[in-house]
């Protein structure tokens, strides 16, 4: 990483002035990358979110992209710098904290894939989100294997570190079910549209209708502070791992097939002809769970409390964790009259007080079109780091 180039709106007027192109007064910042100019600022068509246009440097045209994600309100001020060759940083300084830090992506994954899709220039926003980064779950394996009851057992333990996600299908509620409670049930041609635009992690096409888990739904159990837990076969979780996530994949195996069978048939409440599709199902879940790559942790549940006590153990919920010391300073407006990037991650900041403070973005994850987590806030004193952090 190193400095970004950040031209402001007086400067860019008299850059570009003689281009193809004549610049509104409202945008405020260009900044360099990818052979391409991005204006950031101003309204978009909307005229209620910060507007984006991109100068090809080889062509010397203008267009303006598709733009993706949730998208920052216009504000009266900003500061923009380039992280890397993916994504931008952009601060509103008229902004709260918890509202100012906002992330335009111009080559992630999700941007590309999106590009290629509909054949045109994309740019997606992903909001900042300081504090904790509360990786979610993956955890998987073959129905009989005990992952439900694994599940219930860390949810019944834990109610105020774990939640759901709640899912979305294009099927009808049935009796008592509840909208946005059991399920997010949603109009098939909706449905697929958010598909299209990236919106879900995973899907499947079951009985001619639509299951799936938003990138929303997740976010929520995040901004809700808890750690969201999936509960998806290997299909699914092939899924979100190809997302930008970034969650911890754990699969469940038996002990033996023979074992699974065991259990499938001590149920006692399907047919023989459904126990053989479960069987063959299984068989199939078992060599992809091993071989597949997917998963980060492989836990054989034998017996049920030690399964329990490993996968306690893998989610390091058998030790106390550090607590992270919330600064009981007033949260600082970033004014940003400066902006420094240097090597080890960290942009340094000041607020509307000449007060630094240094942002840390090199643990980042996640991203459009869902937040951007991991980022951490500091004050920064004459001798060097101070350790309360601003923790939204």
């Amino acid at each position: 990483m190193g400095e970004a180039p950040i031209i402001f709106e007086k400067d860019l007027l008299q850059k570009i002035s003689n281009e193809t192109k004549s610049v509104s007064i409202a945008y405020e910042a260009v900044v360099a990358a990818a052979n391409k100019q991005y204006l950031v600022g101003g309204t978009d068509e909307s005229g209620c979110s910060i507007g984006v246009q991109i100068l090809d440097q080889t062509t010397r045209k203008w267009t303006t992209p598709v733009i993706l994600g949730d998208k920052p309100e216009v504000c009266k001020d900003q500061s923009v710098i380039v992280l890397n060759e993916e994504r931008m940083l952009v601060i509103r300084r008229d902004a709260a904290l918890e509202d100012s830090l906002w992330f335009l992506e111009f080559n992630t994954k999700f941007v590309r894939d999106q590009r290629q899709a509909l054949d045109a220039e994309v740019v997606a926003w992903s909001k900042g989100v300081i504090g904790e980064d509360l990786k979610p779950v993956v955890i998987s394996g073959p129905s009989g294997v005990g992952k439900g009851t694994l599940i219930s057992k860390l949810m019944e333990d834990f109610p105020t570190k774990f939640g759901f996600s709640v899912s979305h299908t294009t099927r009808a509620p049935r009796q008592k079910e509840q909208n946005g409670v059991h399920y997010h049930f949603s109009e098939r041609s909706a449905m697929e549209k958010d598909i299209k635009d990236g919106k879900f992690l995973e899907f499947a096409l079951v009985h001619d209708n639509l299951y799936g888990t938003s990138v929303e739904a997740v976010e929520v159990v995040a901004d809700a502070g808890k750690r969201c837990i999936l509960d998806i076969d290997v299909q699914g979780a092939r899924q979100v791992r190809a997302s930008p996530l970034g969650a911890t994949f754990i699969f469940i195996r038996p002990p033996s097939f023979a074992e699974l069978e065991n259990r499938l048939r001590a149920r006692g409440t399907e047919t023989e002809e459904q126990v053989q599709k479960r069987l063959r199902n299984a068989k199939a879940e078992i060599e992809q769970g091993l071989s597949s790559g997917i998963f980060d942790h492989i836990l054989e549940n034998d017996d049920l409390e030690e399964c329990y006590r490993n996968l306690k153990k893998l989610l390091g919920l058998d030790v106390i964790p550090d607590v992270c010391r919330t600064s009981q300073a007033t949260k600082p407006h970033l004014s940003m009259n400066h902006l420094e990037e240097n090597e080890d991650g960290r942009v340094v900041v000041v607020d509307h007080k000449n007060n630094k403070f240094a942002l840390d973005v090199s643990c980042i994850r996640g991203g459009a079109p869902g937040r951007t987590r991991g980022l951490k806030l500091h004050p920064l004193s004459n001798g060097g780091d101070q350790t309360d952090q601003f923790i939204i």
